[in-house]
C-alpha cells in the first residue's frame, strides 16, 4: 500500500520541481520552449489516454463479459462532458489571453492563471487514482509497474507545466516564493483526486472500465481544447508538433516497457 501512495505523489512532485524553476530562471520561458513543452505534454497525455486508460478499459470490459466498446465509449464521452462543464463554470485565464473564461468572478489575474492549470490537473489526478485503484482491487489487468509508468509519464509532463505557470506569475509581480507556492498548489488537486478515487476503490469495481475511459476523455479534452491550440499559436508551430511526437513516443515506451 505504501507503494501506491508513493505513486500517487509522483505527479505532484513533478509539478513542484517545475514550479521550483522560478528560483533558477531569471527570465520567463521563451515562446519556442513553451511551444515545445506544451506539445510534449500533449503527446504524453494522448499516449497515456490510449495505452494506460482506453485499452485497459476495453480489455477489462471484455473480461467482465460486457460489450467491450460500450464502457470505453460512454466513459470517454462523459469525461469530455465533465471537463466541458468545469471549463464553463470555473473562472480561469490562459497565459496569452486577456479575457477570462468561465463564470464571471472578481479574482486576481494570478489566481485565474492558477485555476487554468488546476483545470488541466484534475483529469490527470483522476487517471492516476483510477489505475492505482485497479492495482489495489486486483484481477483488473492493471499492473503496479503500469500504474507507476502512468504516474511517471504525467510527472514528466507536469515538470514543464509547473515552470510554465510559476514563471509568468513571477512576471506578474509576485515574489519568487509566492510564484513557487501558487505553481505548486496548482498541482495539489492531482493527489487529492487520486486519493478520493482510491478510497472509493471497493465501490468502483463494476464501473472501473467506465472510470478509466472517463479519465481518458477528460485528459483528451484538455489536450484538444487547451494544450495543442496554445502550442500551435503564432510562428514555428512545428516545434509544438515535434513536442507532441516526442511526448507520445516517450509515454508509449514507458507504458509498454513497464506495463
Amino acid at each position: 500500500m505504501n507503494n501506491v501512495y508513493i505513486g500517487l505523489l509522483i505527479p505532484f512532485v513533478g509539478t513542484t520541481l517545475g514550479a521550483g524553476m522560478v528560483f533558477f530562471m531569471k527570465k520567463e520561458m521563451g515562446a519556442l520552449t513553451q511551444k515545445a513543452l506544451l506539445g510534449f505534454a500533449s503527446g504524453v497525455m494522448i499516449a497515456a489516454s490510449v495505452w494506460s486508460l482506453l485499452i485497459p478499459s476495453i480489455d477489462m470490459a471484455a473480461e467482465q463479459g460486457k460489450t467491450a466498446w460500450i464502457p470505453a465509449t460512454v466513459g470517454f464521452l462523459l469525461g469530455m462532458a465533465f471537463l466541458l462543464l468545469l471549463d464553463t463554470i470555473i473562472p480561469h485565464l490562459h497565459m496569452d489571453d486577456e479575457k477570462p473564461e468561465g463564470m464571471k468572478a472578481n479574482l486576481k489575474k494570478s489566481t485565474m492563471l492558477v485555476l487554468a492549470v488546476t483545470l488541466h490537473n484534475i483529469p490527470e489526478g483522476m487517471a492516476v487514482g483510477v489505475v492505482f485503484a485497479g492495482v489495489i482491487i486486483g484481477n483488473t489487468g492493471i499492473s503496479i509497474a503500469g500504474a507507476f509508468a502512468l504516474a511517471l509519464g504525467i510527472a514528466i509532463q507536469n515538470f514543464p507545466e509547473g515552470a510554465i505557470i510559476s514563471m509568468p506569475l513571477r512576471s506578474e509581480g509576485l515574489s519568487k516564493g509566492k510564484a513557487f507556492t501558487y505553481g505548486t498548489l496548482s498541482g495539489i488537486v492531482e493527489p487529492i483526486a487520486a486519493v478520493i478515487t482510491i478510497l472509493l476503490a471497493d465501490m468502483v469495481v463494476p464501473i472501473l472500465p467506465y472510470l478509466l475511459a472517463f479519465a481518458a476523455g477528460a485528459m483528451i479534452y484538455v489536450v484538444v481544447e487547451e494544450l495543442i491550440p496554445e502550442s500551435q499559436m503564432g510562428e514555428h508551430s512545428n516545434i509544438g508538433t515535434i513536442g507532441v511526437a516526442l511526448g507520445f513516443v516517450l509515454m508509449m515506451v514507458l507504458d509498454v516497457a513497464l506495463g
